[in-house]
């Protein structure tokens, strides 16, 4: 979710001291009191947003006497506490919290196996419960979670695709881009183009609707996949469904769909492959599973266990009561209810369908990376976590003890956005999280990076702070609520290593002083996108390439941005007018994306990195200089090169129109050439441009410190 603007400077004043008993009560609970909006500039947040946030966290500061008492229960729990709820050990060494425990007070581990171990002993990774016994009788229990300093780093320079999957069709697919397609693209891109991975946009399953919210961004569950990425021929049942007229006909119908967006110009309709995917799955899942296929089944149900049981009973529910379940009979709202558990009875049918369809999903993600990884790519498969959930859907509904209630998040108005943003996303409340510690964030963690080789964090200063809206205001009328950033990064880093994963944070946008610092000690990379490089703190004009940072995936746009093509053409300005979204004259617009990019065109020129492709016929001069822009890039210290997918046939179109619903079809475009004719995946292995762009990447990007390739980042310290 990349805020408007660039990356700009972060702001060079802190969050204004507490004056008031109400501002002090609020940083107490993690509420900032005020922001910066830019440098030199702070504002304070409106009481009314502290009073309303504090209730949200249960707090009660609607008087001041209220306030008062609220200060005083605060104060005296805080002196009876002998330790918070969850503590972080990087290594295994002793937190530092632990120093300041009353002499002669009694530790005790016990590790998520079941082992007794003293504090001192070196403790291995894990999340593990301390027991602490003060002399005075005092005693407290609390999460310890141990991980190891940092993650390690990408295996030397690597390049990979990114790829919104719904917009990559193949002459298989039902009307969008599947998890079949996935697998071939990333067996062609590491056998044919060197690959070292593949990113895709979130495939968490979305909130069903008339129509479908199709932004990826505003999922239903981020911890189960949307089986509408299901090839439905893959799946090993399929064979021995009864009904084929049934699944001939709806192959036929699918085709039609499929043709529809590539030869005739339709949008990518996901209610319409679902309807059609949806028939076909009921048919091929009343076919018995064998005795291994089931006990691979069984296996699966009772590790994901209650998550994936109230999942499956919010879809069934769904299908009866619509998809908010803040408009279902009362007693269903609560999926601890006596009601529910009647319900789920009483549609065990369909809770087993949408279980099984969970378990597939899962099973042709798994054969993805698994394609991925036999075709030597040394990542795979890059998954992206969005940055919340609906608040209709089904973790919103299953786990409403975590989420804070009224409140939504977004971002604070900034130079370029006056009216801030409103995602419509509900936070987690981070004194739940702690008092848990973590559980629903490790779960999801799990499951993503059970079939990823990496993981891409939205937003990720969200670990850090996010900006809540009480609900009915205005984002103007938001503040910033902290979360325990240590703690979210010890249980990211913990999880990562244990699947061997990486973890790319999406820092775009405004970064609050040390976040970046916080994440590089971690081992996390950054993003880094390059019409975002740029001087801020000097001349403004664009950071030569040995100016990069190296712990980053270097793009050159992103799926909220104009493609490559369209920046150097200027159609990107042109859309936006098109659409009424300019913010200044059309005249000034084109001037500034005019010096833009000639700045970047100079710098590319002086470099010489403005050529034909070696050993070929030229480029256009479009080609040549998207060429350049990914040549430029190969000479940064980046650890990972992006290409992404649509630049390497000229696509015009972005995925998605920042600032728009109905005036642009976000994400229901598919990867088109540059006359606006929709690309299949065999087109684009077929593509002569795409096999000239990937050939300047693969000879001009050897690994950091080879000849001809980046020089050598600095060593990292562990």
């Amino acid at each position: 979710m990349t805020p408007t603007g660039p990356d700009g400077p972060p702001p060079a004043a802190s969050e204004p001291a507490p004056r008031t008993p109400l501002a002090r009560l609020a940083e107490l609970h993690g509420v900032a009191p005020g922001y910066s909006p830019s440098p030199g500039r702070t504002v304070a947040a409106p009481d009314s947003a502290l009073v309303a946030v504090l209730a949200a966290l249960g707090v009660d500061a609607s008087t001041p006497d209220d306030v008062g008492a609220a200060l005083a229960l605060h104060e005296t729990a805080t002196a009876e506490r002998l330790l918070p709820p969850t503590l972080v050990s990087w290594g295994g060494l002793a937190p530092a919290a632990l120093a300041a425990l009353p002499a002669g007070t009694r530790l005790r581990v016990t590790t998520e196996q079941g082992e007794s171990l003293t504090a001192a002993d070196r403790l291995p990774p894990g999340v593990h419960t301390l027991h602490a016994t003060a002399p005075d009788g005092r005693a407290a229990e609390t999460h310890l979670v141990v991980a190891p300093t940092r993650l390690p780093a990408p295996p030397g320079r690597t390049h990979g695709l990114l790829v919104q999957l719904y917009s990559l069709l193949s002459r298989r697919s039902w009307g969008m881009g599947d998890l079949g397609d996935l697998a071939e693209l990333t067996a062609w891109a590491g056998r044919t183009l060197g690959a070292g991975f593949v990113q895709v946009n979130p495939l968490h399953a979305a909130v069903p609707g008339d129509p479908t919210d199709p932004s990826p961004y505003r999922p239903s569950s981020r911890r189960f996949p949307d089986p509408v990425h299901l090839r439905v021929e893959d799946v090993p049942e399929y064979p021995y469904a009864e009904d084929r007229d049934r699944l001939a006909a709806l192959l036929e119908r699918a085709g039609r769909l499929r043709d529809g967006v590539l030869r005739k110009g339709a949008l990518i309709d996901r209610d319409a492959v679902w309807d059609l995917k949806r028939e076909a799955l009921e048919a091929v899942c009343a076919v018995p599973l064998g005795p291994g296929r089931q006990a691979a089944y069984d296996d699966f149900l009772a590790e994901e266990g209650q998550a994936l049981e109230d999942h499956a009973t919010w879809c069934a529910l769904a299908e009866v009561h619509g998809s908010d379940w803040r408009d279902w009979p009362a007693a269903l709202r609560d999926p601890r209810s006596r009601a529910t558990a009647g319900a789920r009875g009483e549609l065990a049918d369909r809770v087993a369908f949408h279980s099984r369809l969970a378990w597939l999903t899962e099973a042709q993600l798994a054969r993805a990376q698994r394609s991925a990884r036999d075709a030597g790519m040394n990542v795979g498969l890059v998954h992206d976590l969005a940055v919340g959930v609906h608040p209709d859907g089904a973790d919103a509904w299953a786990q409403q003890e975590y989420f804070a209630a009224g409140m939504s998040v977004g971002a604070p108005p900034d130079a370029f956005n006056a009216r801030g943003q409103d995602w419509g996303l509900p936070p987690w409340r981070p004194d739940r999280l702690a008092a848990c510690g973590y559980a629903p964030y490790r779960r999801l963690l799990r499951a993503l990076l059970r079939n990823a080789g990496a993981l891409r964090i939205d937003h990720v200063m969200g670990l850090f702070r996010l900006w809540w809206i009480p609900e009915g205001q205005p984002p103007t009328e938001g503040t910033y609520v902290r979360y325990d950033a240590e703690a979210m990064l010890a249980v990211l880093v913990l999880e990562a290593s244990r699947a061997g994963a990486l973890v790319i944070g999406e820092d775009l946008g405004t970064v609050e002083p040390g976040v970046r610092e916080a994440l590089q000690e971690r081992g996390l990379l950054g993003t880094s996108v390059l019409w975002f490089e740029r001087d801020w703190d000097g001349d403004g004009l664009p950071l030569p390439p040995d100016a990069w940072r190296a712990d980053c995936l270097a793009t050159a746009t992103t799926h909220d941005l104009p493609s490559t093509a369209a920046r150097f053409t200027g159609e990107h300005v042109e859309l936006r007018d098109r659409l009424g979204l300019l913010t200044g004259s059309l005249a000034d617009e084109r001037a500034a994306a005019a010096t833009d990019v000639r700045e970047w065109l100079a710098l590319l020129a002086r470099l010489g990195l403005l050529r034909g492709p070696s050993g070929g016929a030229p480029a256009s001069a479009e080609e040549a200089e998207i060429q350049a822009v990914h040549r430029f890039l190969l000479r940064t210290p980046a650890r990972m090169i992006g290409v992404w997918l649509p630049d390497t046939v000229g696509d015009r179109r972005p995925q998605n129109l920042p600032g728009t619903s109905d005036e642009y079809p976000n994400w229901r475009l598919p990867i088109a050439d540059a006359e606006g004719a929709p690309v299949t995946l065999e087109d684009l292995a077929a593509s002569p441009r795409l096999h000239a762009l990937i050939d300047v990447v693969r000879e001009d990007g050897g690994p950091p410190g080879a000849p001809g390739g980046p020089p050598e980042p600095p060593p990292r310290v562990p």
